[in-house]
């Protein structure tokens, strides 16, 4: 597998629809205000944090279960920011929908940002042939309440190209994948 550049991504992008909205340079600030950046890097693309933002609660002490999750357990907010508490997560999701061609996996990892302020992006891969917003999990590791700024950088997406010779015998697409197609923050489904 070969990690992808610039190049290829800006024309998956304009050319096969892969990142829609696509942003074909690196967005630093809006109208004199300073971003966390986001749109195509040297070798990724930094997407965006949409602003829904569901953010966990314990009000009714139910048990996480990843088979039988009760939504109760959050709170939803739509807005600009999103304060997580202490020692807490929220789910969100990208402003950009994502096409992943058969022969690429693309891994999320978050941006240095954030990391810093011990503010963790934790997205599992996004497989071949999957489309949809990918569902964004911030966790505050921290003892203070944590900001998440809707509509700029929060993570960075690298693209891994298989060789011809080597495309999967069986795509998400393929399997009927549970999260085919999601919009909007999806919630874990059994």
């Amino acid at each position: 597998m070969a990690i992808k550049s610039d190049r290829w991504i800006t024309r998956m992008a304009k050319e096969h629809g892969m990142i829609e909205p696509f942003e074909a340079q690196q967005v630093r600030d809006s109208h004199g205000h300073k971003l966390i950046s986001y749109g195509v890097s040297s070798y990724g693309y930094d997407v965006r944090c949409a602003d829904e933002f569901k953010v966990f609660t314990n009000t009714y002490s139910a048990t996480v279960d990843p088979k039988n999750f009760d939504p109760r357990s959050f709170v939803d907010i739509k807005g600009d920011v999103c304060i997580i508490p202490p020692n807490s997560f929220a789910l969100a999701r990208t402003v950009e929908y994502f096409r992943i061609p058969r022969n690429v996996l693309t891994i999320c990892l978050g941006k240095s940002t954030y990391a810093r302020c011990g503010i963790i992006v934790n997205v599992t891969p996004l497989e071949p042939e999957w489309e949809g917003h990918v569902t964004l999990e911030f966790s505050n590791t921290t003892t203070l309440p944590a900001k998440i700024y809707a509509n700029e950088g929060v993570a960075q997406m690298l693209f891994l190209e298989s060789t011809p010779d080597d495309v999967c015998a069986t795509s998400y697409r393929d399997r009927g994948g549970k999260y085919q197609g999601q919009r909007g923050v999806t919630l874990p489904r059994a």
